[in-house]
């Protein structure tokens, strides 16, 4: 039986028939191992196919929780049979049963937004008739709070938690950020000399890329997916390089400029020039890249677009418009060969994975706390404390240059320059100042130990003082 005709298609397309499995889609089976389509359709939905992968990876961890909760504590092996009863047990069970977890408020809420998400969409369906996530009409936004929901739902959970610490971050001073990079990352020890026993060959890369974090505010999925095409490479005449953070690997399609400093583009120039290429010449050696499954090979080393022919087809593809995924896939056919266009690169010469990252962090706070050094630190942290150190900056310089300006001159200034917390909202990538609003915290948390430190320290009770010091005190009056 013939095709039927779709202008502009490609028909050996092998998902041309199955449009709506897409690779990569997570899904979930029972406890007897059956995989059930009604409920995997979620996963296939629009809803969850527009969002990042790893969302749709973390819907799935918190919904398998959910019902293998109500599976082995409720005996509800059927998703369809939970009730409400069913959510408010696993909500004690979460929060507050002795024997629980006891997981914190932010967490509980993104498990309900999870499980929530998942039974809306399979009432809208038609598979269930309702909900068993019971709901509360929601409080209306303050006006003037300068954030605009998204959805126009009037109800949400009524389990959300109301000790969700939206405004508590966490973040390093320059100087003790020094210290865990230098002590957990550049194998050095407390005191500053090198530890000869460290044995971490990659030293230099993951100081390199610890320093690129704190010091542009990227997320670790943004900055873990950048090619060698997205990073400046060159040295300028001082000052920072820019380069454009590409929607595709954005989180929250948050495309933005990246401002890199010049003393961390002179530790990236030199891992590119050293460590990565020396991992690449040895993965080439041994024939690595040409065993890369479905590559995107890029035919010109010197423009960032991949070339693909298939049926006699050509298609061309934007290097920025592929995501994180597609970029692990990623190779340069250059005059030596194939090369890995990802930036960050594993000792065998294949891009790093996120995890790999995150296990990095762990390895280095290990390290921190057998060198007796109270620190610790992850990738958001990071991003966190550009936040706060950067916004602390700016604000300074911001007061200082307007307390001798007229009200006139103030407003001119602020169109030019911009506020300092909108300039930080962008950097980081955020929709809305609210969000960025929760440095400002850290800053008054960051004033008040200022304060602190300067009152005085009087409130000892001088009859409690020993007898000695007063022996001290008037033998020196009497000489």
């Amino acid at each position: 039986m013939p095709r039927p005709a779709v202008p502009d298609t490609n028909l050996e397309w092998p998902g041309f028939a199955r449009p709506e499995l897409v690779a990569g889609t997570p899904f979930l089976i029972d406890p007897v191992f059956e995989y059930d389509v009604e409920l995997n359709a979620f996963f296939r939905s629009v809803d969850m196919q527009t969002k990042a992968r790893n969302t749709q990876v973390g819907y799935a961890r918190d919904l398998a929780a959910f019902l293998n909760f109500v599976a082995v504590s409720r005996d509800r092996t059927r998703w369809r049979d939970v009730n409400e009863a069913d959510h408010l047990a696993y909500w004690r069970w979460r929060r507050i049963d002795p024997q629980g977890p006891h997981i914190q408020g932010a967490t509980w809420d993104r498990e309900v937004a999870a499980v929530d998400k998942f039974y809306q969409w399979q009432v809208r369906a038609g598979h269930i008739l309702t909900n068993p996530v019971p709901h509360r009409v929601r409080q209306p936004t303050p006006f003037g709070a300068g954030f605009v929901r998204h959805d126009s739902s009037t109800t949400t959970p009524a389990t959300y938690s109301h000790d969700a610490a939206t405004d508590r971050i966490e973040w390093l001073p320059p100087q003790s950020y020094r210290l865990w990079r230098d002590v957990g990352i550049r194998g050095y020890r407390a005191d500053g000399v090198h530890d000869t026993g460290f044995r971490g060959r990659w030293a230099a890369r993951n100081a390199s890329f610890c320093d690129l974090m704190v010091r542009t505010g990227m997320r670790l999925s943004e900055q873990a997916a950048l090619t060698v095409f997205d990073v400046p490479a060159a040295r300028s005449l001082g000052g920072y390089q820019r380069f454009w953070l590409p929607t595709a690997i954005s989180k929250g399609r948050s495309a933005r400029r990246v401002y890199v400093p010049e003393s961390v583009i002179a530790d990236l120039i030199g891992y590119v020039t050293l460590d990565r290429a020396e991992v690449v010449d040895r993965a080439r050696a041994c024939g690595r890249y040409e065993q890369v499954r479905r590559p995107l090979v890029i035919p010109d080393p010197h423009s960032p677009v991949v070339v693909q022919t298939r049926s006699g087809l050509r298609s061309t593809v934007k290097v920025s418009n592929l995501d994180a995924d597609e970029r692990r896939r990623l190779l340069i056919d250059g005059p030596d060969g194939l090369t890995p266009a990802a930036f960050w690169l594993s000792e065998f010469g294949t891009p790093m994975a996120v995890s790999t990252w995150k296990d990095m962090f762990a390895v280095a706070n290990t390290r921190c706390r057998r060198a007796g050094v109270p620190l610790s630190a992850h990738a958001h942290l990071l991003r966190h404390t550009f936040a706060v150190v950067t916004l602390e900056q700016l604000q300074r310089g911001h007061i200082s240059a307007m307390t001798e300006m007229t009200a006139e001159q103030r407003g001119q200034w602020t169109q030019i320059f911009g506020d300092p917390l909108d300039w930080v909202r962008r950097r980081l990538g955020h929709r809305s100042v609210v969000t960025t609003q929760i440095y400002l915290h850290a800053l008054s948390e960051l004033e008040m130990e200022t304060r602190m430190m300067l009152v005085p320290n009087t409130w000892e009770d001088p009859r409690d003082t020993p007898l000695d010091v007063f022996d001290v005190a008037t033998e020196n009056k009497t000489q």
